[in-house]
């Protein structure tokens, strides 16, 4: 099969890449600047900005397949403020939708958010969940997935819980954390998620379906930042700022050249980011076999 992995030379892209190509796949990573370092020798590459149908739409030519990974953070406000995750997430979905219809690529997979939805309480949310249906109203054979965070080589989940304590409390020996760090997450390895991406490509079974996809287990912000510290051999004592102050501060200090988080980012850190039904088992995955962040991190669990 001839698949275009848009965002194929990012964190997961890269990740997918290699793992359709040691299925046999015939791989294309798209990106706005695909220089291929870290893709096997066989993946090609194109160049293109999803923001612009034009410099995409040839890359579609041929293809059999496509999977769409291209996402802003929702830890990092962007530059050029909110309205940059509805030009990237919705309008280029659309133009990715768009190129699909218009090359004869039947299947797409999309990459989506937990809880994405138009009505949602962030940006990154509401533009996830209109670029969704985009995809779900498509005459195209479709499949979503709405992961809880991804961790691994390349991501930046762990770093970003370090980064916080720099925001906060820099050069201090303690971590104040909104709301204690209570926010939950489900992180997955992204040598866990991959697979399933290839999956859903290959079987029949998998078109019209959203899954929602976890790890095997639901850490707090706080768990996460003690693993990330011990994995370095350091322990650090987490405080709480609550989350009335932690959003006039990130509010005001949002508009700071400069500093990376902002109102959005503190509303998505209210919000717990786990499954309600994981939908691993659709991959013939037990969520036992799943591997944990502290394996990853090479440490004991806390």
């Amino acid at each position: 099969m001839d698949v275009l992995v848009v965002g194929g030379t990012g964190f997961i892209g890269t990740h997918l890449c290699r793992e359709l190509d040691e299925r046999g796949h015939e791989v294309t990573a798209l990106s706005r600047n695909p220089d291929g370092e870290g893709l096997p020798s066989g993946v090609e590459t194109a160049m293109g900005d999803v923001t612009s149908y034009d410099s995409i739409r040839d890359a579609f030519e041929g293809q059999d397949a496509a999977v769409n990974l291209v996402a802003l953070s929702p830890l990092f406000k962007p530059k050029g403020g909110n309205s940059k995750h509805f030009e990237v997430h919705r309008d280029g979905t659309e133009n990715v939708v768009r190129a699909c219809e218009d090359a004869g690529v039947s299947r797409l997979t999309h990459m989506s958010a937990m809880d994405a939805d138009p009505n949602a309480d962030t940006a990154y949310l509401r533009s996830k969940g209109e670029a969704e249906n985009t995809v779900k109203d498509a005459d195209l054979d479709w499949c979503v997935f709405q992961p809880s965070v991804v961790f691994g080589e390349g991501g930046e989940f762990v770093s970003f819980t370090k980064r916080l304590k720099g925001i906060f409390a820099p050069g201090l020996p303690i971590y104040p954390l909104p709301g204690g760090g209570k926010t939950r997450f489900q992180p997955i390895w992204v040598g866990d998620l991959v697979p399933m991406l290839a999956d859903s490509l290959e079987g029949d079974e998998h078109v019209g379906q959203v899954y929602e996809i976890g790890g095997p287990e639901t850490l707090t912000l706080a768990e996460v930042a003690r693993l990330s510290f011990k994995a370095e051999g350091k322990s650090i004592t987490i405080v709480g700022l609550p989350m009335a102050l932690a959003g006039i501060g990130l509010s005001v200090m949002g508009k700071v050249p400069g500093i990376p988080m902002g109102a959005d980012q503190y509303r998505s850190l209210k919000m717990d980011n786990t499954t309600a039904d994981n939908d691993v088992e659709a991959f013939g995955v037990d969520e036992s076999e799943l591997r944990t962040l502290s394996a990853y991190l090479g440490v004991a669990d806390t």
